[in-house]
């Protein structure tokens, strides 16, 4: 095969090789110090009796940011939920019906604000503690799960991503503790405020914060 005949049988054909693109969510959510996930359970499908991330196909119209939104809807009720990509999944054998590439993306989110319902053809839904996960998923979702973690504790060294963990206004303290528990490591309180600072993504609001010793000044976000 010479570099032209190379060239042509990479490109995109009409009769290329055709796979489903499905998105699938890990969401995260922290309650009384501990972080966890949302899991569902279908009545349909493959691996119905076991526990999956909220999960499904995108269709002809949409993009992969649209399909999550929908997913998330369908699934579990929860609206405008602010999530970001993790990786890109391509196994061969991720589906026993045929190939599916999946999105996998994760979101942060305050489980009061969300109350949980089931939905059409969801037989269960709940949160467990990350230490705390079933044996029983589906397909390919615990590494989904373990992956998205790691990914959202990176990201947390590099920038804030608090998504809806903290109030709008909130304590150093109270961020401090939303990393430690994040991290799973115990922080030094300077060096901590030190870097938070250095990524001048605070501001101060001039106000503190009541019936707590000292009366600590209260943050938001810029």
């Amino acid at each position: 095969m010479n570099t032209q005949e190379k060239l042509q049988d990479i490109q995109v054909k009409s009769d290329s090789f055709e796979c489903s693109v499905t998105a699938d969510i890990t969401v995260f959510g922290y309650v009384d110090g501990k972080l966890k996930i949302l899991l569902i359970k279908r009545s349909l499908g493959h691996f119905k009796n076991q526990w999956h991330v909220p999960g499904g196909v995108m269709e002809e119209h949409e993009t992969i940011e649209d399909c999550a939104a929908k997913v998330l809807y369908s699934l579990t009720g929860f609206r405008d939920i602010h999530f970001e990509q993790v990786k890109t999944y391509t196994a061969l054998d991720r589906h026993p019906l045929k190939r599916v590439i999946t999105i996998c993306f994760y979101a942060l989110v305050k489980p009061e604000n969300h109350p949980l319902t089931l939905r059409d053809n969801i037989t269960s839904i709940d949160w467990f503690d990350m230490d705390d996960i079933p044996n029983n998923l589906g397909y390919d979702h615990k590494k989904l799960i373990s992956e998205a973690y790691l990914f959202v504790q990176n990201n947390l060294k590099h920038r804030l991503i608090v998504g809806e963990l903290l109030p709008k206004e909130f304590t150093l303290h109270e961020l401090q503790k939303l990393y430690e528990d994040i991290l799973n490591v115990e922080l030094d309180r300077r060096n901590f405020r030190k870097r938070i600072f250095q990524m001048d993504v605070l501001e101060n609001t001039g106000e503190k914060k009541q019936g707590v010793k000292g009366g600590p000044y209260l943050y938001k976000l810029k």
